[in-house]
């Protein structure tokens, strides 16, 4: 699923216009978003929570030349099912 199929989805089970369900899902993709920007995570009780992870630094190797290279530090989103999701998932 897309997400226009995504927006399509929300609009027929809550009943309203795609362009309001654009809207919603819009809006929660951004406050997510901004939410994990500010180091914050966002937990949907029975869906699952998104935090920020952090990554050490660390040595990898350049598949073309077999160079080392060091490789900085960085921050990621992760998600972590919540129970009610891995049961629909099951």
């Amino acid at each position: 699923m897309n997400k226009s199929e995504l927006v399509a989805a929300v609009a027929a089970s809550a009943g309203i216009s795609q362009a309001k369900a654009a809207q919603a899902v819009a809006a929660l993709t951004d406050q997510i978003a901004n939410a994990a920007a500010r180091g914050e995570s966002v937990s949907l009780i029975g869906f699952g929570t998104f935090s920020v992870r952090e990554r050490s630094a660390r040595t990898g190797k350049n598949p073309q030349t077999g160079a080392t290279i060091q490789i900085a530090a960085s921050k990621t989103v992760g998600f972590k099912p919540g129970k009610a999701l891995k049961d629909a998932v099951n």
